[in-house]
């Protein structure tokens, strides 16, 4: 199985396809994760894409796929869960697999989560959105999960093998094949504080005190996703070819801005792949230039 590409494309709307395709016809290897159909799969009606009118959202997203495959791109489902910056590229985490882009396009649409008050200040300071990025790090110890579908209930289960873990929904969602070892906890999740060196999540129940939490959501908030990106007002802060604050990261769509329209996203996936492909072809030969 590939785990190393030219681009990942994280998502495979309008924008991450047509970034595919062009990014193929300038021969780079390229990966779309998607962890659904955005948008554009729950549209009854498109009726603005130019030559096109009365367009079906699911069959124009079923059509763009196909041709973005039948390109060569790679197509996988899975929820991105961290793009994280290495030396010569990036390391993107998609579900449990782990995959090396030399450059990525974040093209993941307008998805919005609704962060717990305290959340975002301690990422990286006791909480988390990977148990298999982050859960050796409190082996012996004990966390919580806070949990919003049954895909935490795999990951609440990897770090039962590790601590001891407490569990507590955030949105009602299955539980039936929790590990029995699991503390199941009372109320909903209200904030995240510290207390001292020790985590705390308040609840309507109380107070729930751990070593560390993992926060385990369908969704990814773009500022948790890659912390080190630029964002303003809801969208990334993007140059003139469409790169952010980070080198080699890039973003089309939805994420970069209104109008949130279709034409927009896949002009944009259109120059954002063209950009990606210079950026490679300089860093190729900056390191032609490098002395031995």
């Amino acid at each position: 199985m590939q785990t190393e590409y030219d681009l990942i494309i994280v998502g495979a709307g309008a924008a991450g396809c047509s970034a595919a395709v062009t990014a193929r016809q300038r021969n780079m290897s390229t990966l779309l994760l998607f962890g659904g159909d955005g948008a554009l799969g729950k549209a009854r009606l498109v009726d603005n894409y130019p030559g096109l009118p009365d367009l079906q959202g699911p069959a124009l997203l079923d059509a763009l796929r196909k041709h973005a495959a039948q390109m060569g791109a790679e197509l996988k489902r899975g929820l991105v869960r961290r793009v994280m910056p290495l030396d010569g590229g990036f390391s993107v985490l998609a579900g449990n697999d782990l995959y090396f882009g030399k450059t990525v396009l974040l093209a993941m649409g307008t998805a919005r989560v609704r962060l717990l008050p305290g959340e975002e200040e301690l990422v990286g300071q006791g909480v988390s959105y990977c148990a298999t990025c982050d859960g050796m790090f409190y082996k012996g110890g004990r966390v919580v999960v806070v949990a919003s579908d049954a895909e935490a209930v795999e990951e609440a289960n990897y770090l039962a093998t590790l601590a001891h873990v407490i569990y507590i929904k955030e949105k009602a969602h299955d539980t039936a094949l929790l590990d029995r070892a699991i503390e199941m906890a009372e109320g909903k999740p209200l904030a995240f504080r510290m207390q001292g060196e020790q985590l705390v999540l308040d609840t309507t129940a109380g107070e729930v005190l751990a070593d560390g939490a993992f926060v385990i959501r369908p969704a990814v908030a773009m500022t948790q996703l890659i912390p080190e990106v630029k964002a303003e007002n809801g969208a990334l802060v993007l140059d003139g070819k469409l790169m952010t604050s980070v080198p080699g990261v890039f973003a089309a769509g939805d994420i970069a801005g209104s109008p949130l329209q279709v034409s927009k996203a896949v002009g944009e996936g259109n120059v954002a792949a063209l950009s990606a492909a210079g950026y490679l072809m300089r860093m190729g030969a900056k390191k032609k230039e490098d002395p031995v």
